[in-house]
């Protein structure tokens, strides 16, 4: 698993990194653009919200937003890809952070009306996702959405035959979620959808269960 320093590192090249994936339509990144379009579509229903974006890197799919007028807030803990995408997102705030920490301080007295997260929480085990799902909605306003598009199965058995197509490429180390696995913990209080992309990508949508 890449640490801030490979992160760093991987900076300048992770856009093209990513297009090359997409483009051969393989592991880790088919579908991509695709999960980015799906989630930048949902906060688009919404007009002049806040959104905070977990993991944002580069600032693909923020920039969007942000050129949209958008109020933007991210967190990643990559300093250089926080430099690239400051430059496209001047008056964002973006935040210098590990998530796997929980949340920074300078966002818990805020109030989201869509936390959305792309290729990142992978990064998580499936425990602690759920904890950092759940922990979300103390900072989401009540008719807020969490978007969380990555790597990610509809079924164990998707992931497992996937592992074994990629077995050359698979990153032993991130851990993807599966959807059925998720929502079975996640139903009995929030009401969660998943939407399936690629073969190995989809977006999993959590909002309060009373809106």
């Amino acid at each position: 698993m890449l640490n801030n320093k490979g992160f760093d590192l991987w900076a300048g090249d992770y856009d093209k990194s990513v297009n090359i994936s997409e483009e051969n339509n393989e592991y880790p990144f088919a579908g991509y653009k695709d999960v980015l379009n799906y989630i930048y579509n949902q906060v688009r229903e919404q007009n002049g919200s806040n959104v905070l974006d977990i993991g944002f890197g580069t600032g693909i799919l923020t920039t969007k937003l942000y050129n949209d007028g958008y109020s933007i807030t991210g967190i990643d803990f990559s300093n250089n890809m926080i430099n690239i995408a400051k430059r496209k997102m001047p008056n964002a705030t973006l935040i210098s952070w590990d998530f796997s920490k929980g949340l920074p301080d300078e966002i818990k007295n805020s109030r989201f009306d869509y936390i959305i997260s792309t290729y990142a929480i992978h990064h998580l085990t499936d425990k602690e996702k759920i904890s950092f799902i759940k922990s979300l909605f103390n900072i989401l306003s009540p008719k807020g959405k969490i978007i969380i598009g990555d790597i990610s199965f509809e079924t164990r058995d998707e992931l497992e035959r996937s592992k074994a197509r990629y077995k050359e490429l698979w990153d032993n180390d991130e851990v993807y979620f599966v959807a059925e696995e998720i929502k079975e913990i996640l139903n009995d209080k929030y009401c969660c959808t998943y939407i399936k992309i690629s073969h190995c990508a989809g977006v999993l949508t959590v909002r309060n269960r009373r809106f």
